[in-house]
């Protein structure tokens, strides 16, 4: 059960290329975003989508594939953890966002290559 306490699995389409780094070590970084949907029925009946957007990192094999294969628009499933990170922003002010570190990636979808 232990590898249960943080693990994230999301379906979505991302919402741009992902933007690829090197760090000074030499590891390579992927980020890019990722849009979720849900869809209900409102109180009057009506077909109603809530999307939600959530912020990806991935590192080494995961931002190659990404790199690779990943466009604006691809549905993926990703796998991972979330990761809580505070930060100063450039005016000083302190800002604090979540991350999801994928950990395994699978192409969906028509534009899915094997």
């Amino acid at each position: 059960m232990n590898a249960l306490r943080n693990k994230v699995l999301l379906i979505g389409n991302l919402g741009g290329v992902p933007e690829i780094k090197t760090t000074e070590g030499g590891k390579k970084l992927a980020k890019f975003s990722m849009a979720t949907n849900e869809t209900y029925k409102n109180n009057q009946g009506e077909k109603v989508t809530d999307t939600q957007w959530h912020n990806l990192v991935a590192w080494e094999r995961v931002a190659d594939l990404a790199e690779r294969f990943l466009e604006k628009g691809s549905e993926v499933v990703v796998e991972g953890r979330l990761v809580n990170r505070n930060y100063l922003d450039k005016d000083g002010v302190r800002k604090s966002s979540t991350e999801i570190h994928v950990s395994e990636m699978l192409l969906i979808g028509k534009r899915a290559v094997v």
